[in-house]
């Protein structure tokens, strides 16, 4: 096998795919040898790069060397840097995935939970919902009546009860933060993988039960019900009140079963965390690959992490099916560049230590490589953080880079299912929308086999190409979303990872 990889004719840097030694010749790079020691993944020059010119790799910018840099040597933090004022983009160029056709060997179908709304659930939960910081004990104490040995037994079903809780909800003033986390909960109150709701206040917090279910036009039904902590007189009285209003749920959610939808009916939210160097080359172009055919057959894919956009927004801005589409990415990135400068950060502050360690640079590098997760369809549309997803295809939903605030908006968005790779072994779980975990490359997939569902690392490896690896995950995915749990899920993760996202003074 080949000691390196060099992603495009046009490249001035070839990836390791393992450490290399000093001295040693590359001869898929005309007998180069290696200057120092390259760690795995980690970046080489190809050929000489003078101080100040531009690094190029996937056909695109992703630095400026900050020295001379000789064949052979380690490209890195150490002598790639971003200047303030960014850097000239190239074209976009050719996807490094093939758009793809709808294909007559691939599922067309999964087994989900169609309700009342129209929308299609793959979980079947009963959740209870709390708006504000005040009632999470009650929340807790309904839910941990349910996790006792033997309660669902009779509810097979059912996949659990769930209680969301988090450390907002009052001691906030109106305006953008409150808009947010009424859109949180209102995307959770519709979310399809609850079969019903129960959302409880305390009585006197900032955001009031009434006006809120008034706001999101809620109505007091069979799928959602509410209680005011304050009204039922205190928390033993809420708690029994709860037991007995999720008792009701849990009858009728038992009743449901699965049927065959199309799987038109997959929301797809797309993430990517503890990325490495091989995440834009393997797991997000493999996953970009089985989004090219889930969006052809009519599904969506949700591609959000909006400053992990920043730097490779051009190659979307390309693919947008309107002028009003691309504004509307274009603003999102602008808000972005405002909220950090306002907040004394920088978007290029990213990536990570551990990304770093992975072998990825900047954040142009990252940003090149995350963006492959959507595939090479039209852009279709671009959504605020939380809010529902009505276009079909490719969209975007704005939110940070970070995973659980970032998914904890698609899930309110619609997202049905999620994809999440990762190449240092991210340790992630989400309720009630199953979280489906993609390794970048082998050595993570066989260290952390209880967290990982698929292994991407065969692109790596040469056993698969992107196409293929991208039809066999379309395959796995129909198989979760039919009911085959996921790592994740079997670790029981997903009870602390509702995080809405959190903007505006705490007063």
């Amino acid at each position: 096998m080949q000691l390196t990889l060099q992603l495009h004719a046009a490249d001035n840097v070839a990836v390791a795919r393992t450490e290399l030694l000093p001295n040693v010749l590359l001869p898929e790079l005309d007998g180069l040898a290696v200057a120092d020691t390259i760690p795995r993944y980690h970046k080489l020059a190809t050929r000489p790069i003078a101080k100040n010119d531009l690094i190029i790799k996937y056909d695109q910018v992703i630095g400026i060397a900050s020295e001379n840099i000789q064949p052979g040597q380690h490209v890195h933090s150490h002598n790639c840097f971003l200047p303030a004022d960014g850097l000239p983009k190239r074209p976009a160029g050719q996807s490094q995935t093939a758009k793809t056709e709808t294909s007559t060997d691939l599922p067309t179908h999964f087994l989900g939970y169609p309700r009342a709304d129209g929308q299609v659930g793959t979980r079947n939960y009963i959740g209870i919902l709390t708006s504000v910081n005040c009632s999470a004990t009650v929340a807790k104490l309904i839910e941990k009546h349910f996790a006792s040995p033997g309660a669902l037994s009779a509810y097979s079903n059912v996949d659990g009860v769930v209680a969301f809780t988090h450390a907002t909800g009052c001691g906030m003033a109106m305006g953008e933060g409150y808009d947010l986390l009424n859109r949180v909960y209102a995307g959770f109150a519709r979310q399809p993988n609850f079969a019903s709701v129960l959302m409880i206040g305390l009585g006197c917090e900032v955001m009031q039960l009434d006006q809120f279910k008034d706001r999101s036009r809620l109505q007091e039904d069979a799928r959602f019900r509410s209680l005011v902590i304050q009204r039922e007189g205190g928390t033993r009285n809420s708690v029994a009140a709860g037991i007995k209003i999720v008792e009701d749920m849990l009858a009728a959610a038992q009743a449901q079963e699965r049927v065959p939808v199309a799987i038109s009916e997959l929301k797809v939210g797309l993430q990517c965390g503890g990325s490495d160097a091989l995440s834009g080359i393997t797991a997000n172009p493999s996953l970009g690959a089985a989004m090219d055919y889930l969006t052809a057959a009519g599904g969506t894919a949700i591609l959000s992490e909006t400053p992990e956009i920043y730097g490779a927004e051009h190659l979307l801005l390309a693919r947008a099916k309107s002028p009003q589409v691309a504004q509307a990415l274009q603003d999102r990135i602008d808000w972005w560049l405002q909220y950090t400068q306002k907040n004394g950060a920088e978007l290029n502050n990213n990536p990570s230590p551990g990304n770093k360690a992975g072998g990825l640079t900047t954040i142009l590098e990252k940003s090149l490589g995350a963006q492959a997760k959507g595939g090479t369809s039209a852009l279709n549309g671009v959504f605020q953080y939380a809010e529902p997803i009505t276009e079909r295809g490719l969209v975007v939903m704005d939110s940070p880079g970070y995973d659980p605030v970032s998914v904890t908006g698609q899930i309110a968005s619609g997202a049905n299912i999620v994809c999440f790779t990762t190449g240092r072994g991210s340790a992630f779980g989400s309720k009630p929308t199953p979280s489906f975990k993609l390794a970048t490359n082998s050595p993570l997939y066989q260290a952390m086999a209880d967290d990982m569902d698929f292994n991407c690392g065969v692109v790596f490896d040469g056993e698969q190409t992107v196409d293929e690896c991208g039809r066999a995950l379309l395959a796995r995915l129909v198989a979760f979303a039919s009911g085959e749990r996921s790592k994740s899920e079997l670790l029981d993760y997903g009870n602390y990872e509702f995080l809405p996202w959190h903007i505006g003074a705490v007063v």
